[in-house]
This record gives structure tokens, C-alpha cells and sequence, in this order.
């Protein structure tokens, strides 16, 4: 198949190679074999991945041990798959230590000056995941994926790495998909009326009186040849202790359209803020992990003289869960930055998406344990040992300690804000996992 990209996968025998094959192509492929229990040909399949096709190739262990028969055929079939590959997948054994032979493994296939995943396989469970410091430690990789190929565990984190890798841009056809911003507020804040200006024309209805929007409604306009999915929500009055059975279902609504966002945007009244029902609707924001842009709307109705830096440090100060997220001043009658909106909102959902390499995490935490040790909540020292990424959408890293410990609040919110300046990471939330080394 000529110009598709070719996926390889190599290690040393009984890592779980053939398994992980078949779960990265949803489906079980018999390999060729020509003794049994042993793979010896490399096995091709084409696979997909977001749209993105492949060819997927399994190879033999690359071990030519004068014990194993046929050893050193094996390992020039499997060395011959990689030389042609533009993507090599190094799986490792999680279950037992480094081989010598596996580091030198590693050497030998980066001389080949291909993208190399290097795969710890055999990670059944959380608690297993301090074993990948060890492996970092020895070498010296950038990354390192630990997964369950039997359990499906971390695959969708793989998966995502492979598409990152894929030589080619998608096509304008395929594009970056539809984007979709979820205008959410409580009533009557112009949520309709800021999607109506960003349409360029009265797609929604839009009156004086609250409630106007019962239910959510999307919308796709097209800019800049993107497309955009822009979802009006019914406003919310209350967000807690309310006996109402129509404000409850509005809730209920609100959290299932915010889950199925890519970014949300925040709309307040300039007149007032920020209210209890806007600082409510903040932490479910906050709470579902998804990219967020403020929005203080009615800009046009504010007496001059008002400055945007005092504004925002009153927004900041009573919703300081969200400082992360950007704040613009719009209004939706004149149109004055409400097309910031789109562009801010396509910037924070591709800063939630950036995995930051594990090299730099740990250049950043040796800076931070020496400059600004950890404090926990015992306000005791705390030692972190190894710091990985574990996801995206939002970031989500691990901290790995020998007796690990819930950071002092105070001193997590100072690590965050150093994490985000650091990577750049705005416009998103993140998490910290603290495991066992």
C-alpha cells in the first residue's frame, strides 16, 4: 500500500508483542507460524486510528540467543520490518527487570533516527505504574507508556501517541474535526445573543425574558475553514439545594452538555458578577476537566471608566479555581471581542491536548525540589521522585514518592501555577496523581 505509514512493533520475546497487535487492531489476527508458540515471519495488518490508516506490523523477538531456534533469521526478519518502518513501537516487560540486551536493543534503533514509542507492557494496575521510574532511570527515554495490552489498560494514552507520530497532516476534507464550545451561564446573560453574533445572523431566539432557551441547541458555522459546533444551554437559576424538579433537570442537562464539549465558555452579565449561580456553574466547569474561556458579556452597558485589570482581579478573587482560564470582555450587541471566542477556544482545547516529555517534567521537578520543596498537608517535606503525564484533556501527571502524601493545598495551588507557567498549559485544568515509587 503505497505512502501509508507503517507501524512496527519490536522487543524481545514473550513481552506481550502479538497481544498488543491485536488490541491496536480491534481484533484478533491469527499470526503466521511456521512452528508452533512461535512468531517468526513479521505479520502485517492495516489499521486506523482517527481516521489516519496504517500498516501495523508484528515481528519476532529480537533475540538471537544461540538456545532459541531459528533466533537469528527471526531477528533479520524483525530488523529488516524496522528499518522500513516510520513509527517503532519498543515493548518492554513491566513484570521484570531491564535485560541488558534490551538497552541495547534501544541503542541499535535509534540509530535508525525513527520515532520510537518505548511501550512498558504488563502494567495491570496503578500500583504497578512506580515501576516505570526504574525503567526511566536506565534509559534515559523521553517517554515512557506503561500499559496493559491483556486488561486494555492506557491503550487509548498508545493509541494517541501513534496518530501524534503518523508522518502526513490531514486533509482539508478530514481537518481538525468539529470543535465544540459550549456556551454555558445562567439566565438571561446573552448566551443566544453571543452565538447569534458570532452566526452573523439571527439563528436563535433571543428575548428579554429569562428562560427564553429551554433546551440546548447546536449550532455549526464554518470559519477559516473550520468548523465549529456551538451549543446554547438552557440557563441555569440554581445549582444547589433546590427542590424544583424543572431546575433540577436543567442541572442534569447542563452536566450532560458540559461532558460533551471540547470547550466551554463561561458567559456572565458585566452589570453582575460574579453571582453564586455563576460561581456554581464555575466548579462544575472546573469539575468536568474541560478547556474554559470567561466571557463577561454586556461590555457595551458598563460606565466608562471601568478598568478591565480591576474586573478581573474581583472575577479571579472569588472564582480562584478557574485563574486559569482566560477572561475576555465582549459584547454581544456591538460584537466587540466575541470573535476572540473562537480563537481563544481553539488555543486552550489544543494546550489541553499537549503531552509534555518526561525528561522535561523531571528537569522541572529537580528545579522545583530544590528551589521550592513540597510541602504536605502535615506541613512536612516531601521527596518526589520521578514525575510522568499520564494524560490529556485535561493534564493529568503522576508524582511518584517513596511515602507520597497530599500536597498542603496552599503549596499545590504554587506547584500548579509553576507547572502551567512553565508548559504553557492555560486555558485548562490540571490534575495531580500522587503514587507509591
Amino acid at each position: 500500500m503505497k505512502n501509508v505509514p507503517q507501524v512496527v512493533i519490536v522487543g524481545f520475546p514473550n513481552v506481550g508483542k502479538s497481544t498488543l497487535f491485536n488490541r491496536l487492531l480491534r481484533k484478533k489476527r491469527s499470526l503466521v507460524h511456521s512452528l508452533p508458540g512461535m512468531t517468526r515471519d513479521a505479520v502485517s495488518a492495516v489499521g486506523s486510528l482517527e481516521g489516519k490508516k496504517f500498516i501495523l506490523t508484528d515481528t519476532g523477538g529480537l533475540d538471537d540467543s544461540p538456545e532459541v531456534p531459528l533466533a537469528s533469521a527471526v531477528k533479520k526478519k524483525a530488523w529488516a520490518a524496522a528499518q522500513k518502518a516510520d513509527v517503532l513501537l519498543l515493548v518492554l516487560d513491566g513484570k521484570r527487570e531491564l535485560l541488558p540486551g534490551e538497552e541495547e536493543l534501544l541503542r541499535s534503533l535509534r540509530k535508525l533516527g525513527k520515532p520510537i514509542l518505548i511501550v512498558l507492557n504488563k502494567i495491570d494496575s496503578a500500583g504497578q505504574e512506580g515501576r516505570t521510574g526504574d525503567f526511566f532511570n536506565r534509559l534515559k527515554a523521553g517517554n515512557i507508556l506503561a500499559v496493559s495490552a491483556e486488561h486494555k489498560r492506557d491503550l487509548d494514552l498508545l493509541e494517541e501517541n501513534i496518530v501524534r507520530l503518523l508522518p502526513g497532516t490531514p486533509s482539508e476534507e478530514e481537518g481538525l474535526g468539529t470543535l465544540r464550545v459550549a456556551i454555558i451561564g445562567r439566565i438571561n446573560v446573552g448566551k443566544s445573543s453571543l452565538i447569534n453574533r458570532l452566526c452573523g445572523e439571527e439563528r436563535l431566539i433571543v428575548s428579554s425574558s429569562p428562560g427564553t432557551t429551554r433546551d440546548s441547541t447546536d449550532t455549526l458555522i464554518v470559519r477559516n475553514k473550520k468548523v465549529y459546533g456551538l451549543v446554547d444551554m438552557a440557563g441555569i437559576r440554581k445549582l444547589s439545594r433546590t427542590r424544583d424538579k424543572r431546575e433540577k433537570a436543567g442541572i442534569i442537562k447542563a452536566k450532560k452538555e458540559i461532558a460533551r464539549a471540547d470547550v466551554l465558555c463561561l458567559v456572565m452579565d458585566a452589570r453582575e458578577f460574579p453571582t453564586r449561580q455563576d460561581i456554581g456553574l464555575a466548579h462544575l466547569a472546573y469539575e468536568s476537566g474541560k478547556p474554559l474561556l470567561l466571557a463577561l458579556n454586556k461590555w457595551d452597558l458598563v460606565p466608562k471608566g471601568e478598568f478591565h485589570q480591576k474586573l478581573k482581579k474581583i472575577i479571579y478573587r472569588r472564582m480562584p479555581f478557574v485563574s486559569y482560564a482566560p477572561l475576555l470582555f465582549v459584547s454581544a450587541l456591538t460584537g466587540k471581542g466575541v470573535s476572540k471566542i473562537l480563537d481563544l477556544a481553539e488555543e486552550a482545547y489544543r494546550r489541553s491536548s499537549l503531552r509534555v516529555e518526561t525528561s522535561r517534567l523531571n528537569e522541572f521537578l529537580g528545579w522545583v525540589n530544590a528551589a521550592h520543596p513540597p510541602v504536605t498537608k502535615t506541613k512536612r517535606a516531601l521527596k518526589i521522585k520521578y514525575m510522568t503525564q499520564k494524560d490529556v484533556r485535561p493534564p493529568t501527571f503522576i508524582l511518584f514518592a517513596h511515602n507520597p502524601a497530599s500536597f498542603l493545598p496552599a503549596y499545590e495551588k504554587f506547584f500548579l501555577g509553576l507547572l502551567r507557567k512553565k508548559f504553557g498549559l492555560w486555558g485548562t485544568p490540571l490534575r495531580l496523581m500522587m503514587r507509591k515509587s
